[in-house]
């Protein structure tokens, strides 16, 4: 037994993802599935098919179904379908303690017939599973359907059971598998549990396992569903949860909580919103904090002038005077604050630096005056002419050179 197990009190692993019977949520689709699956069966009908995602609890389910036989049923367990037609035959001749005399798919099919009709004489009846059902070929498929044909008048000789994922339902609509679909008797699907299914079926198998809902608190709860809040199937399920159990024992602790549940979550890699839901339980820790931790300001009430004793009042009036004025002096009073105001409450009352004081405007105004008072159309002015006669000067000096060209012509003038 795994140590987390003796930790938190429990007879038995509670969530193993192996197809255990003892473990069987007997509710919801999957109850209403098994019964209509095996009255079919009971009753004769011949070919059934069960669909669903992986990790839905198909091969639980169908040992479920297995139970659900009594003794006088024959079954055969097929954990994938073979390759071909002619290995199915041949796989089931051998498991009917049948010896064909040859190969050929025509007399193996000769023998399974003659075999299927001697059990039924003896009142039993005889199943075959094939799980993984979504990898059969097409050639055992179509086998499959002729398997179905065999009959004694309204009876049929096989009952078969196929389990796939959902990949089987694309290969069954397609048209040229429309014979094969006309012969399923009952077709059924199992779906991604609610978020209250999977809170139904996480208390499931730890009462089944000796255990209560108490091993997981409130906030552990609410990570569970919002990590299934899209759905879940029971692999993935218990893989989280087993996981977050793990992680409780290694930090022991006495329940698993939300900080598990999403340490659980980043380790199997899975995406979900359970991190945004430890944000917010931090931040409400922070919140709380603060409350129970206030920060204290001081507050000063005004003191109220004194009434001089030399009036015309009397003695007594006096002494009340003097009382109230007494109750009323200078104190110092605390006031809880929230520490986000804290800062604003400590600075408000602080002088602040204003920029439009009358000194600096007047003597942005100075400075304005006087750079407007220079006039710089001079300058300019005479820039341009330089500029100009510049030009001028070099070009009569290249006409006066006879150079060959402008670069011949500034040669000679920078020589010159």
């Amino acid at each position: 037994m795994h140590m987390y197990a003796e930790h938190f009190h429990l007879k038995t692993l509670p969530f193993e993802n192996v197809p255990d019977p003892q473990f069987f949520y007997n509710q919801g689709d999957h109850a209403r599935i098994r019964k209509q699956i095996s009255g079919s069966l009971i009753s004769g009908r011949g070919l059934v098919v069960v669909t669903g995602p992986i990790g839905s609890g198909k091969t639980t389910l169908s040992q479920m179904i297995k139970a659900d036989f009594p003794e006088n049923i024959h079954l055969i367990w097929m954990a994938e379908p073979p390759a071909n037609s002619i290995d199915l035959y041949l796989f089931l001749a051998q498991e009917l303690g049948l010896q064909p005399s040859s190969s050929e798919k025509t007399f193996v099919m000769r023998d399974i017939r003659n075999a299927l009709l001697q059990i039924n004489a003896e009142g039993k009846k005889c199943l075959i599973i094939i799980d993984e059902s979504h990898l059969m070929s097409d050639d055992v498929i179509n086998g499959i359907r002729l398997l179905n044909n065999l009959e004694e008048g309204s009876t049929k000789l096989i009952q078969l059971l196929l389990l796939g994922q959902e990949e089987l339902m694309e290969q069954i609509n397609r048209p040229a598998m429309e014979p094969f679909k006309q012969r399923i008797a009952a077709l059924e699907t199992l779906g991604k549990m609610s978020v209250e299914t999977v809170q139904k079926y996480i208390s499931h198998r730890l009462q089944i396992a000796g255990g209560t809902t108490e091993l997981i608190t409130d906030t552990g709860w609410e990570a569970l569903s919002i990590a299934f809040h899209s759905g879940g199937t029971p692999r993935t399920i218990n893989s989280l949860c087993d996981r977050s159990f793990s992680v409780a024992f290694e930090r022991n602790k006495p329940s698993v909580d939300a900080h598990d549940v999403y340490e659980a979550t980043q380790r199997l890699g899975l995406r979900t919103d359970v991190f945004h839901y430890i944000i917010s339980l931090k931040s409400k820790e922070r919140k709380s904090m603060d409350a129970e931790n206030p920060v204290f300001v001081e507050q000063t009430v005004p003191e109220t002038p004194q009434t001089s004793p030399y009036t015309s009042t009397s003695h007594a009036a006096y002494a009340q005077a003097t009382q109230s004025q007494q109750s009323q002096a200078v104190v110092r009073q605390l006031k809880p604050v929230n520490r986000s105001d804290s800062y604003e409450t400590q600075y408000q009352h602080k002088p602040q630096v204003d920029i439009n004081e009358s000194p600096y405007n007047d003597f942005a105004k100075r400075i304005q005056e006087k750079y407007q008072q220079k006039n710089l159309n001079v300058p300019i002015i005479t820039l341009i002419a330089s500029i100009i006669t510049f030009f001028i000067s070099t070009a009569f000096f290249c006409h006066k050179s006879d150079a060959a060209g402008m670069i011949d012509c500034l040669v000679k003038l920078m020589s010159f």
